[in-house]
């Protein structure tokens, strides 16, 4: 599992995770909409702290760059 989110898309991804946490803990979503609320969160957040991204992998995407400023 090679990592392919950068620091900026890996902040982004956490911080939306926590606010589906906070939609679905406060009780603004109900039904289908907090189930889906609730797999996106969890994906994004477990794609966060690995930096990785499997729908990332199958479209050739990675936003992660070396410390010389260069793709892997």
């Amino acid at each position: 599992m090679k990592k392919n989110i950068g620091t900026v898309d890996r902040v982004i991804r956490i911080i939306v995770a926590i606010i589906f946490a906070i939609l679905i803990f406060t009780g603004l979503v109900n039904g289908v909409g907090l189930v889906v609320l609730a797999v996106l969160g969890l994906y994004l957040l477990l794609s966060g702290i690995f930096c990785f991204c499997l729908l990332y992998t199958i479209v050739g995407i990675h936003t992660l760059r070396t410390k010389s400023g260069v793709d892997d």
